[in-house]
């Protein structure tokens, strides 16, 4: 009864918040993301999903669970500080640096960054980089999210996933090998394309733009390559028309 209670309260509460101010946006990250249950998130989102935050396998494994349930959450990006790994999660040193392994691991529809911007040694010009191709492909979070491996926390696999704008004809996949790897490619079948339509296929490091069939990237695939490990890719698509 005392608990009923609490949460009546609790959720009364922020609905009383939101009569009195209705353009007011709600955060509901709280202890570690433990406030992610349906009645808060009728309310609010989490724009920091976790309190462990900086691991790069847990971040990719909280974005790929989570958005399967929740379609707006964040996470963040720390250079140089990394939190505790579980024992099941083998951690990779934060590099004292820019990087676009651990930067892409945490890119979610919301992110936090935190960097001393103090520092004279880091390279600015690299991080504004990769904050414009998050800014150019955040409006894909809004769109339908596919995982297109298995889940796991083994750091010697690829985990990888896609949001599909159907509205616009675009979308992205995130892909990851992690530092454990030795396959240098992965093939991943795609989702909710129109398969008689041909796409234009980028990947964002490399910019050399192919061209496939939907239908072919949803029955053969997509191969997915990357010569070195750790490795975090960002390859878009677009219908012609």
């Amino acid at each position: 009864m005392t608990e009923n209670l609490h949460n009546q309260g609790y959720l009364g509460w922020w609905d009383e918040l939101r009569r009195r101010q209705p353009n007011l946006r709600l955060d509901c990250c709280a202890s570690g993301g433990r406030r992610n249950d349906l009645e808060t998130l009728r309310r609010a989102v989490p724009l920091h999903r976790t309190d462990y935050v900086g691991e790069p396998t847990s971040q990719q494994c909280h974005h790929y669970g989570l958005s399967q349930w929740v379609p707006y959450h964040g996470a963040g990006y720390i250079v140089g500080k990394s939190a505790l790994p579980p024992p099941d999660c083998p951690p990779i040193p934060p590099p004292d640096k820019i990087d676009s392994y651990f930067f892409r691991s945490g890119m979610s529809p919301s992110l936090g960054i935190s960097v001393d911007v103090k520092r004279d040694d880091y390279d600015y010009d690299f991080l504004r980089r990769l904050i414009a191709q998050f800014r150019q492909i955040s409006p894909y979070y809004y769109g339908d999210f596919y995982p297109l491996t298995g889940y796991s926390l083994r750091n010697n696999v690829w985990i990888a996933w896609q949001y599909d704008r159907p509205d616009l004809g675009q979308g992205m996949v995130q892909a990851f090998r992690r530092h454990e790897n030795n396959e240098e490619s992965q093939t991943c079948k795609l989702n909710g394309l129109n398969p008689d339509a041909e796409y234009i296929v980028t990947d964002l490091d490399v910019n050399q733009p192919r061209t496939y069939t939907g239908r072919d990237l949803m029955e053969t695939g997509l191969q997915i390559t990357a010569k070195e490990k750790p490795a975090a890719l960002i390859i878009t698509y677009e219908m012609l028309k």
